[in-house]
């Protein structure tokens, strides 16, 4: 296998780029709004919410739906891994479409088949992710379904059982985010098949697009706004109390 040195240099760069993001929005979200911060913060509210209410089955519907969107994402990365696999066949029929595409790095069926390898470890870390956390969303269900009721929102232990249904949530947020970041990323992957040099910047671009989305966004500020809001009107419904 032919390894070039911009080859190296560009996979040094994608692993760095991934795990970097990952270590550093793990870390700014413990004291910046971001998009994960916030959403905790709202999944506290309607944990709390949901306690007072008697019929639950708005709650039922909504995590339905996100179950339905992260069940979506798994049994597509299947159909995708299995076209992944499948070009393992066609490794020089597909050296023979990269080659004839101007500007790009001359391709090796070893190499080739290096870069498929990595993008089918990808896709498979994205599975991994995604049933894990459809499993986690079901554990939710479990929980709210053994909830009581607190009318009136005043027992501290059931607020408690609240907080710890929202981290449970946070939890399967988090490893679907995961798995969505692996698909950011295997685009990244796609442009090392034409140029290490273009794989670099393709890299760099998700970390940015990443980073713009959950920090710096206008959902965010949108999102950050309805936290705030949902606080006061928690602390004076309190203060009334």
């Amino acid at each position: 296998m032919s390894f070039s040195v911009l080859d190296v240099v560009s996979f040094t760069c994608f692993i760095v780029c991934w795990v970097g993001y990952a270590s550093f929005a793990r870390r700014k979200a413990k004291t910046t709004n971001c998009i994960a911060r916030c959403l905790h913060q709202h999944r506290i509210h309607w944990m709390n919410e949901l306690m007072t209410r008697e019929v639950r089955v708005g709650e039922a519907a909504l995590l339905a739906n996100l179950e339905r969107n992260i069940t979506f994402f798994a049994s597509t990365t299947m159909l995708v891994l299995a076209g992944v696999l499948t070009l393992f066949a066609q490794v020089p029929r597909l050296e023979a479409v990269i080659a004839s595409i101007p500007y790009t790095a001359l391709p090796n069926d070893a190499m080739i088949q290096l870069k498929l390898s990595v993008l089918s470890f990808i896709f498979v870390m994205a599975f991994f992710q995604f049933t894990w956390s459809m499993r986690q969303y079901g554990f939710l269900n479990v929980m709210v379904g053994a909830a009581p009721i607190d009318i009136d929102g005043s027992n501290q232990n059931l607020k408690k059982y609240a907080k710890h249904m929202a981290v449970l949530q946070d939890r399967a947020a988090h490893s679907y985010n995961y798995g969505l970041r692996a698909y950011y990323f295997s685009m990244a992957v796609l442009c090392w098949f034409f140029h290490p040099v273009l794989f670099i910047c393709a890299s760099l671009f998700v970390v940015y697009t990443l980073y713009r989305r959950e920090f710096k966004s206008k959902a965010v500020a949108a999102i950050t706004a309805g936290m705030q809001v949902l606080d006061e009107e928690r602390a004076r419904s309190n203060k009334q109390k």
